[in-house]
């Protein structure tokens, strides 16, 4: 990145300075062309016989040399100002390169752990099944952690799917009108099963939304997943479902370390995680709020970020409601 850049800086003095000497230059040899048809016409026409017509011409030469001069810092403004607006976007774009290419890498990092972990959690779960008898209730304990980890992976799997899909334009959204309050409740309900936290839930009944249902269900299981994410396992998570304005608010508030002014900007960038990836511990492949927030937009909502007392982050989507 340093060598570019040292390279790309001394790329563009150089062009600047050849263009600034091939500019003297040409102003130079214009003064020398000016001053020899001065000379030329003093041979042609005597200044002092006829005074007139000499100061006609000389004016005239003298507008021919301004005229070049004009043209020569015109043509070399116009060419500079072309080679840096070149220089400036060759630049953002090898910036956006290699944020793209880092984002990527960590992007497959974090995919490979996340693809990884369930698999090997299942694996060990049903090995110690295979190998060990067990009580019934030690096996129903290892069958629903193989259910949760197997959850985790198909919603790992989802996004990933569902990302591609947008990417390519191949998604194409259903439109159906539907229960909203049913779609969340049963989202909470599901999630109290695979964590054993504490959902806190205030749900208004009978919201209606037309639209794609799956697609929301699964911009609500992501903020979900992400509020169980950063809260800690004794604060409870709190959900909430009203109507405001005829807009249907969906409110997930999380008891987390909370999202700095700075990164609330870019948290719903793909690939995007808070902190760095040396120093986060939490899992994720930076693909759940840029889902979250792409869903949310094409049924023309809208979601913001809050923050939440005394700690955490408060996640609020806005969609409009069916008549």
């Amino acid at each position: 990145m340093r060598f570019f850049t040292t390279v790309h800086l001394l790329l563009l003095i150089y062009i600047i300075a050849a263009m600034v000497f091939w500019e003297l230059s040409l102003q130079k040899q214009s003064g020398r062309i000016y001053e020899q048809e001065i000379i030329t016409l003093k041979s042609r026409v005597d200044s002092a016989q006829n005074p007139v017509l000499y100061n006609e011409q000389v004016a005239v030469l003298k507008r021919t040399h301004a005229g070049r001069t004009k043209q020569y810092l015109g043509e070399g403004s116009a060419f500079l100002i072309v080679i840096l607006i070149g220089a400036v976007v060759v630049y953002s774009s090898f910036l956006r390169s290699i944020r793209l290419s880092r984002q990527q890498n960590n992007f497959m990092l974090s995919v490979t752990h996340e693809l990884k972990s369930p698999i090997a959690a299942m694996k060990l779960n049903l090995q110690t099944l295979e190998k060990h008898q067990l009580n019934e209730d030690k096996r129903k304990q290892l069958l629903d952690r193989c259910i949760k980890e197997s959850n985790r992976l198909n919603d790992l799997c989802n996004n990933m799917l569902f990302a591609s899909q947008l990417e390519g334009r191949q998604y194409k959204p259903a439109s159906e009108k539907f229960d909203l309050s049913e779609l969340v409740e049963d989202a909470i309900t599901e999630y109290a099963i695979r964590y054993p936290r504490n959902f806190e839930q205030d749900i208004i009944p009978g919201l209606h939304l037309t639209g794609d249902k799956i697609m929301l269900q699964m911009a609500v299981n992501n903020l979900l997943e992400n509020a169980v994410k950063y809260t800690p396992a004794d604060k409870p998570i709190e959900i909430t479902l009203e109507k405001k304005e005829g807009q249907a608010v969906i409110s997930v508030k999380d008891r987390g370390i909370g999202i700095t002014d700075n990164e609330k900007k870019k948290i719903f960038n793909k690939f995007y995680r808070v902190g760095n990836e040396e120093s986060r511990k939490s899992k994720g492949t930076g693909l759940g709020l840029y889902l979250t927030n792409k869903i949310v937009m094409q049924h023309k909502g809208r979601i913001t970020i809050k923050d939440n007392t005394p700690s955490g982050s408060v996640f609020e989507i806005s969609l409009p409601v069916s008549s």
